[in-house]
């Protein structure tokens, strides 16, 4: 076998010492890609959380403001009845569902509660639902105006009263316009502005009630 000279040794030596040299720096090139990788990773699931903790957050502070407005709205509507609302959430594959559940506590202690179409009145009902209309206009941000024709007619005859002062007073406080049909005096009576639909020739005209005659129509 004849044995390698020195100088072709040499060159072998070389030649490894440079590949060596790329290896390891290949090698730190792929280390600092896994460290950068590794961050990012770290980082996007930083990020991950922090949405979903600000989404948890933006979700309890919009479901206990609603809460609120119902509870009050109701409370104030409703005087002879001990009534509040409980809004109850669930994640299902990202998505939130959302309950409102209707609690009514008696006299005696006794609690009810329940989905407000199935456990209460239509008057109850009908409230409430008018009450979300007006929370979602305001927690989306859409324009401050609501249509309402005969939607309370289902109210009962004793809180059609306060319902009208309690809407007056909301729509003052929140800066909302509702445009109410109702031939109901309570209503007309608590509007800022009333007007008369008759009919003259054929045709559908508007006539401005004013004072005492409002609380007539």
């Amino acid at each position: 076998m004849t044995l390698p000279s020195l100088q072709g040794v040499q060159s072998l030596a070389h030649r490894a010492e440079a590949m060596r040299e790329t290896l390891q720096h290949q090698i730190a090139l792929v280390e600092g890609k896994i460290i950068h990788f590794r961050n990012e990773e770290t980082l996007l699931e930083l990020v991950a959380n922090l949405l979903r903790r600000l989404l948890d957050l933006e979700v309890t502070d919009g479901i206990r403001s609603i809460e609120k407005l119902l509870t009050e709205g109701l409370a104030d509507i409703f005087f002879d009845q001990n009534l509040s609302v409980r809004i109850e959430t669930e994640d299902s594959r990202g998505k939130i569902g959302v309950s409102v559940v209707t609690i009514s506590t008696e006299a005696d202690g006794k609690v009810i509660e329940g989905q407000a179409e199935e456990a209460f009145g239509g008057s109850i009902t009908t409230l409430e639902s008018l009450l979300l209309r007006i929370a979602v206009i305001f927690r989306r941000k859409l324009r401050p105006v609501l249509l309402l024709d005969e939607t309370l007619v289902a109210v009962a005859d004793k809180y059609v009263e306060r319902a009208a002062s309690f809407l007056s007073t909301l729509s003052e406080r929140l800066g909302l316009d509702i445009l109410l049909v109702s031939h109901d005096s309570a209503f007309v009576g608590a509007a800022k502005h009333a007007y008369r639909i008759e009919r003259r020739d054929g045709k559908a005209t508007f006539r401005k009630l004013a004072g005492a005659e409002q609380g007539k129509s």
